[in-house]
């Protein structure tokens, strides 16, 4: 399994140019490499630093980031999924990440659910005709009692399925998922074809794995037995520099160098 490296976070040495980052994560044997927001990066020495050194781009957050659970942001969603569609598609098939929103209170779980799946039908729709590709991001985060309406790997494998489109896969984040308590291969189950990307980082701290309490062992044994072959994506913050970190966690993936 080949890294892509979130360089919000990784290849800091680099400085603070994006474009830079890119070359070292090229140097360090880094494949791809994600980041979060667009709109204030600069998009196209971005996509020149992609094409100078073969690194691929995996990934973006389309933003403003909207609630996919509230019928009231939907027009919002597709005006955001709209503007980043060009962007996927300057950066050779980028993915464009969606988290859900939080839940709402005093609303059925069923129609807040039927509304994720309505809004994710009309975006996956938009991202498939301009041949670009949606990915779904449970993310475990509580503020003010609410929890983001999809904030495990199960839900949001209910929710894509339900879509059922090619233009949409989940972003099976493993920090995320394990904050949750889940079980990941029940959560997984036969449902790996609808997993587009995996992204890894450790408890507590968010940094390499190998640092904190989740088992990497039992979920490398659950990726490979489930048939992921994708790239393994790293949005942890380094504790050390970048060629330790990388040996570091294909040490405790048990990911040859």
């Amino acid at each position: 399994m080949k890294f892509a490296a979130c360089i919000e976070w990784m290849f800091t040495e680099a400085g603070d140019d994006l474009p830079a980052r890119i070359h070292a994560a090229h140097k360090a044997g880094v494949t791809g490499v994600e980041f979060h927001l667009w709109r204030e990066k600069p998009i196209e020495a971005i996509a020149r630093a992609a094409d100078a050194t073969g690194v691929r781009v995996r990934s973006f957050c389309v933003e403003p980031r909207r609630s996919l659970a509230d019928p009231a942001d939907h027009e919002q969603v597709l005006a955001a999924v709209a503007d980043a569609i060009p962007v996927a598609r300057q950066l050779n098939g980028a993915a464009m990440v969606l988290a859900s929103g939080f839940t709402r209170a005093d609303v059925p779980v069923q129609q807040q659910f039927d509304a994720v799946v309505a809004v994710l039908k009309r975006a996956a729709a938009m991202a498939q005709a301009a041949g670009t590709m949606l990915w779904l991001e449970p993310v475990y985060m509580v503020v003010g009692g609410q929890r983001m309406f999809v904030d495990t790997i199960g839900r949001g494998l209910d929710i894509v399925a339900a879509v059922d489109s090619p233009a949409l896969r989940l972003l099976a984040d493993v920090f995320h998922s394990a904050q949750t308590g889940e079980d990941l291969e029940q959560a997984i189950g036969e449902r790996m074809p609808y997993i587009g990307h995996v992204q890894v980082a450790d408890t507590d701290g968010r940094h390499e794995p190998g640092t904190g309490g989740i088992d990497w062992a039992s979920v490398m044994r659950v990726l490979k037995a489930k048939g992921y072959q994708g790239e393994i994506g790293l949005e942890y913050f380094p504790t050390v520099g970048a060629g330790e970190s990388l040996a570091l966690t294909r040490r405790t993936l048990g990911l040859a160098a």
